[in-house]
């Protein structure tokens, strides 16, 4: 059964268990999860403060690093993005992430479909649109985190709570990547939170244990969907009360192998590749650390696309479509298809 939205003391008890130091209002917290992600009708315009840019990456980290900043940020963006908007008015909203931001890097604008050249850290010279299509950057926004010496240090893909996205921020200034893995260095703040076993969202198609996903020998016979999870998750409530009940995309849905898991539990797992392992170790083995992430696998087991950011109803659709109707084994990449598609 669909349980209640999480309450309010929850959610402030999440948030501050860990980076507490950087407290989010309650109120704003329920809207970044339950926003309207269709297309934009007025073009968005970036912060004053983002760098003015001649799209010379090895000269903008050149700059950066004159300026004694931590590095740059390749922000990767569409003009009508929802998701887009609610990162720059959400949590670049807020002062102590703009402050934080501006203190520790330059970001540098790309527009995903701009014909615009850039060069790249490689001293690579193609269009934006090139790069945004080379760096696989099928949810914006995309954001790549490079240190001063130009390594990659993180990569987001689509829009993060200011709560995650401040606790990034934090991973790339203080060095954190140089020894441990943004899903570790997470989970070492949420440490002191305690979650439910059990306490997870139910749908009538999801198939019970034992989760033998194996399709290494014998392919399935329809695409499989793993759902990462877990208890007293604000945003788990909401893709099963909102994006989830939707009557189209439920219909679609019924069309997958449905599996849901604990990010955090022990529960055994065979996965689609025939290895014997727990949800939590399967998780940790594909960085995820946001939850909920769905992660959507063809019939011989090949991971097609995940979904580890936000979600509401109109990407989701879109994704689902890309499964269902097969426009990934003509057309790979999801960016590129999701423009040519009729759906």
């Amino acid at each position: 059964m669909n349980k209640l939205l999480c309450n309010t003391s929850i959610i402030v008890a999440m948030l501050s268990a860990s980076f507490n130091q950087f407290a989010f209002a309650i109120d704003s917290e329920s809207d970044v999860y339950a926003f309207d992600d269709f297309p934009l009708e007025d073009l968005l315009q970036y912060p004053d403060w983002f760098k003015k840019s001649f799209l010379d990456l090895p000269d903008d980290l050149d700059e950066a690093a004159l300026n004694n900043k931590r590095g740059i940020i390749v922000y990767f963006g569409q003009k009508r993005c929802a998701y887009c908007k609610m990162l720059l008015d959400v949590n670049f909203g807020l002062s102590d992430i703009t402050t934080y931001t501006r203190n520790h890097f330059d970001i540098v604008p790309i527009d995903i479909w701009s014909t615009e050249e850039v060069t790249t850290l490689n001293n690579e010279v193609v269009t934006q649109r090139e790069y945004a299509l080379r760096e696989k950057t099928n949810f914006t926004p995309s954001l790549i985190f490079y240190d001063s010496q130009g390594k990659e240090a993180l990569r987001l893909r689509g829009y993060y709570p200011p709560y995650q996205f401040r606790a990034a921020l934090e991973y790339v200034a203080d060095g954190h990547y140089q020894k441990e893995s943004f899903p570790e260095y997470l989970a070492r703040g949420d440490s002191g939170t305690a979650f439910e076993p059990g306490d997870l969202n139910e749908e009538d198609y999801f198939i019970p244990p034992p989760h033998n996903l194996d399709r290494s020998r014998f392919p399935g016979q329809r695409p499989l969907l793993v759902y990462f999870e877990q208890g007293n998750c604000h945003a788990c409530d909401i893709l099963h009360g909102q994006p989830l009940r939707d009557p189209a995309i439920d219909k679609l849905l019924r069309g997958f192998d449905n599996v849901q898991l604990d990010i955090a539990g022990q529960t055994p797992v065979i996965t689609p590749k025939g290895k014997r392992t727990t949800a939590q170790q399967w998780a940790k083995d594909m960085g995820l650390f946001y939850t909920p992430s769905l992660v959507f696998f063809d019939e011989q087991g090949s991971e097609i696309i995940r979904v580890d950011s936000v979600v509401r109803f109109y990407r989701l659709r879109k994704v689902i479509n890309f499964i269902t109707s097969r426009g990934y084994v003509s057309e790979p990449n999801y960016q590129r298809w999701r423009v040519n598609s009729d759906f």
